[in-house]
């Protein structure tokens, strides 16, 4: 292999490929990204076997070849090199890569591309298209809502499903549930149901930072593997096996009063209230009170902590029903609030021990569900 490309360039690769390379594994090679040339441009990939990421770079190719080095090692030095040409040569014999960028080199001991975990190929199966303003909301709204605790682990991942013209990601943990809906460039025939690790996600929406084009995802035909095609990037993904929990009937269908309040004035209140809870088991206490005459409806978000003192904050509400009283966890309702770009939001309740409901006010395709904690009034 002989090549040469742009320290910026191959730097942004780097980058890229290096959140796939394996933190803590039983394979070292796992801890190495794969340089290959591929129709006269540069390949990277990263694997740590769950998820796999390869990109592609402008480079001009003398020989072909392939190598796999150390990740952490030429990712820093190539991140310290001025921002000029690289000139890249491979030693077969020894299997030494050699870097050279104005005066600086180094040699790096690699090890045969042949050793390292093979990238699946996805050619067939459901194939669809997402336009990626559209991907990047629903995946934001949802997936920090799945579960990070390993003991039902098909909460660690979104749920997706594909039907026709439409594509629904929903995420729970137990304590919470967020449902997004969102339209599909590319129609589905059917309707397909996959589990998408939730790291897989966060990933996908990392990457596609500054993509234009529509992101193309294709699952294949026994659903274990998911293909995320962005321009010259690839993402690959084993799905979690598993039955996701049926959703649908978790979320309340009426509710006894619904509070319609400012975004921001209910998350700075919320904020203020968990700094005071704390010391109390992360609970924030909601009243929602109705207008009366010439009273405005209003909606009170409190804490208190038994050793530092308590908070109340008060905020303006459109109210629909009678009086409610709710305790949540503040960090849930901070976490959902701050996924919103709307003015309003509404809070739907029925009882202090049912599930309360967050959906921005104007869209309909978004829904939230926070599971209460229980307090003494």
């Amino acid at each position: 292999m002989k090549l040469s490309c742009l320290q910026e360039n191959l730097n942004r690769g780097l980058s890229i490929v290096g959140r796939a390379v394996a933190a803590r594994t039983t394979l070292p090679i796992t801890n190495n990204v794969l340089l290959a040339t591929d129709q006269s441009r540069l390949k990277l990939v990263a694997t740590n076997l769950e998820m796999a990421i390869s990109c592609w770079i402008g480079a001009k190719v003398e020989e072909e070849g392939a190598i796999t080095v150390p990740a952490r090692l030429i990712t820093e030095f190539v991140n310290s090199l001025p921002n000029e040409k690289i000139d890249v040569n491979l030693l077969p014999k020894t299997k030494t890569l050699e870097l050279r960028c104005a005066r600086f080199e180094a040699r790096i001991s690699g090890v045969d591309a042949k050793d390292f975990p093979p990238i699946p190929k996805l050619e067939e199966g459901i194939n669809t298209k997402v336009e990626v303003e559209n991907l990047r909301e629903g995946i934001s709204r949802v997936v920090f809502a799945a579960a990070t605790e390993e003991s039902r682990p098909v909460l660690t991942g979104v749920d997706a499903r594909l039907s026709d013209d439409s594509l629904t990601l929903a995420a729970a943990d137990g304590f919470r549930l967020a449902v997004y809906k969102l339209p599909v460039a590319a129609k589905v025939k059917g309707e397909t149901e996959v589990i998408i690790p939730s790291r897989t996600l966060a990933e996908l929406n990392r990457l596609i930072g500054d993509q234009e084009e529509a992101v193309e995802i294709t699952i294949n035909p026994n659903k274990s593997q998911a293909l995320f095609r962005l321009k010259n990037i690839e993402l690959v993904s084993q799905l979690v096996q598993g039955a996701f929990p049926k959703y649908d009937q978790l979320i309340p269908q009426k509710y006894n009063t619904r509070a319609v309040v400012d975004v921001g004035e209910f998350l700075r209140a919320t904020k203020t209230a968990s700094i005071f809870a704390r010391d109390g088991s992360g609970i924030v206490r909601i009243i929602v009170a109705p207008s009366g005459g010439a009273t405005p409806g209003k909606v009170t978000v409190s804490a208190r902590s038994e050793e530092l003192g308590d908070d109340v904050g008060e905020i303006d509400a459109i109210v629909d029903g009678e009086e409610a009283k709710i305790a949540f966890n503040g960090k849930y309702l901070t976490d959902v609030l701050g996924v919103l770009h709307e003015a309003q939001v509404a809070l739907e309740t029925t009882t202090p021990s049912s599930p309360g409901v967050v959906r921005p006010v104007g869209t309909d395709n978004y829904t939230h569900v926070i599971m209460p904690m229980f307090v003494q009034w």
